[in-house]
This record gives C-alpha cells, structure tokens and sequence, in this order.
C-alpha cells in the first residue's frame, strides 16, 4: 500500500509542477499561491527579463505587494513599455513608478557590469535578485565573445551581474538584518543536459549538442550556481539565500514562438497542441515567488508550487559545480579583461 501511495503521491506532484490548474494536487507543505507572498514594503529588487513572460509575472506580483523599487533588466524597449502600460492601468500611476526599465542584451557582458554599477549607485539596497531572463530551446549559436548563446546569456550573464550586485546583496542583509534572496531561473529540462557534461573547456561549451541538450545544459546551470552559492555565499552569510525554480510548462513566447527556430514544423506540437496543459505566465511565476519572498533554506530546487525536488545526478555534483565555476570565471576574464581585471576590477563570484 505504501508503494501505491508513493506512486500516487508522485503522480500528483508531477501534475501540481507542470501542468495548469494541478497547484491543489501538492501536499499541505507544499502549497504556496501569489496571495500568499508577503508584504515588500520597503524592499528593492532586480528581475531579468521581467518585461514579459514569468518575469512579467513576478514584476507584477511584487508591484502588487508593495514593493518600494524594482528594476527591470531587457532588450527591447517595445516590450518594455507594453509591460510599463500594463502596470499603470492595473495598479495606477504611483505604483507603476516604482519600476525602473534599464535596457540591456545580457550577451553583452560589459553591459551587464555597467548596469550593476548603475543599480548600485541608484538604491542603496537589494533584497531580490531574480535571474530570469533566458534563451529558449533553439539552435545554437554563438556570441561577439565567441562564447555559446544558451550559456552566455542564461549562466554567464547572471553571475556577472549576480557578483557586481554582491556587495549590495551583502550589505542589505547585514544592515537590515534581513533575509536576502537570489532565484536562478531553472527547469526540469536540466535532465535533457548531455549525460557527459564535464564543464572542462570552452570547447566543450561550444560543442553543439542540439537544440534540447543545449537549453538542458544551461538549466542545468541554474541549479548548480545556486547550490554553490548556498555552500560557499550562505554558509559566510546566511542571511542570503540563493536557490533555483522550474516554473512549470508555460505559455510563453519561448513555447509558442521561438520552438519554431529549431523545429518549424513540429514546434506546433508544443506552440498549439499543448496550449490546454500549459500555466499562464501568474502559475508560472508561483514557485520563483515563493523562493523569491518566502524560503528560509538555500542551495534548494523548487518546484510549483513550493515543493523542493532534488533534480537529477549531475544537478547534485559539487565536483561539476566547482568546475562550472572555474570555467566561469576563466572564460568571463579572458573575453573581458580588458574593460575588467586590467582595470582592476576584482572577480568575486561568493
């Protein structure tokens, strides 16, 4: 009885983490809804991507819960001023004011830095860092760096920004005595990433796996940065916090317009024939909430609605954390040491 139980059990998490609607199938402690994120008065945070999608919906969460100041990191400045429009007609003018748009191409990496400069000198706190933003399942590609996209954008980008936030992060949590936290935007996908990821060289970042292992991989990442983080940022900190979410399978411009990059034709399988199972951008965004405003643990992999998964084998690797890490921060020095550490800007990614 007890193993049918499990089975049940499993079933109905699987349903309550992906699919719309399945939030009730979690257990009690495993529940968690936009309602109940706490009040954010007073509080600053950044969110990638937050002009649209699940980054959207945490934007517009945490205006709806009083938060004093969020900036938002993105590209276009369209989409950013539809979500601008968005918030003043939901929430009037004052509230609509407290969010800030700073345009930014995350494969910019200089960019990135400079605008965590930026964001330090116009708030003197940071209490949520949400990485968000992130290249969908499509080809691969390459950057000015010369470095794959999925990686550059969806990992490397972060922790620049992330370590450039560092002495913002740390001084909050201290000052206020306050919980700070730090959300990697991941996903079940992570177990697509090649079985043979070592994170040894460049090389092997720019092999191309395909357009799945390829968006794995770099979920994959998400998980593995947040649990480094959680040993080697919360164990000297531990007032920040830093996990990684999967939001489910969402409606989003990745699952309904760019699938078709790779797959013109069968991307409709999931762009059209999985529109009744896919969350709306609010379900999407209730397990990144909940690590957002609302978990005391760190280092942990989330799962709508707040239900704490332990991901697969190479998500739980600290030898292959450690070498993401090392590979981060060589290959983020060599393509940008000349506007960084010859300029004397130290490296810290703890």
């Amino acid at each position: 009885m007890d193993t049918v139980k499990s089975k049940i059990d499993t079933v109905k998490s699987t349903f309550a983490e992906n699919v719309t609607g399945s939030h009730k199938l979690a257990s009690k402690d495993d529940r968690f809804s936009l309602d109940a994120v706490p009040d954010q008065s007073g509080k600053v945070a950044v969110v990638t991507g937050g002009s649209e999608g699940i980054g959207y919906g945490c934007v517009h969460t945490l205006i709806r819960k009083n938060i004093s100041k969020t900036f938002i990191l993105s590209p276009s400045k369209e989409v950013a001023e539809s979500a601008l429009k968005d918030l003043k007609e939901n929430f009037g003018d004052d509230k609509a004011s407290r969010v800030t748009w700073k345009q930014c191409d995350l494969t910019d990496w200089k960019a990135v830095a400079d605008l965590a400069f930026e964001i330090r000198k116009e708030t003197d706190r940071l209490d949520v860092l949400i990485n968000n933003a992130a290249r969908g399942i499509m080809s691969a590609q390459r950057t000015e760096y010369g470095v794959d996209r999925h990686m550059a954008l969806n990992h490397m980008a972060h922790v620049i920004l992330t370590s450039h936030l560092l002495p913002l992060l740390k001084k909050t949590a201290s000052e206020h005595n306050t919980k700070v936290r730090i959300v990697n935007l991941a996903s079940n996908a992570h177990q697509q990433a090649p079985p043979d990821t070592k994170f040894a060289n460049l090389e092997e970042l720019n092999k191309d796996y395909g357009p799945m292992p390829q968006y794995g991989r770099a979920k994959l990442t998400g998980i593995l940065y947040a649990k480094y983080l959680a040993r080697h940022l919360t164990s000297q900190h531990p007032n920040i916090l830093a996990n990684a979410t999967h939001p489910g399978f969402v409606e989003t411009k990745m699952s309904s317009k760019d699938i078709h990059e790779p797959w013109p034709i069968a991307g409709y399988a999931m762009s059209v024939g999985m529109v009744p199972l896919k969350k709306d951008l609010f379900e999407g965004a209730v397990s990144t909430m909940f690590a957002a405003t609302a978990a005391e643990q760190s280092g942990q992999y989330i799962c709508p609605p707040a239900i704490v998964e332990s991901g697969n084998d190479l998500a739980n690797n600290e030898e292959l954390e450690e070498n993401l890490m090392k590979l981060t921060r060589e290959v983020i020095e060599e393509k940008t040491k000349g506007h960084s550490s010859e300029k004397g800007c130290p490296f810290k990614d703890f």
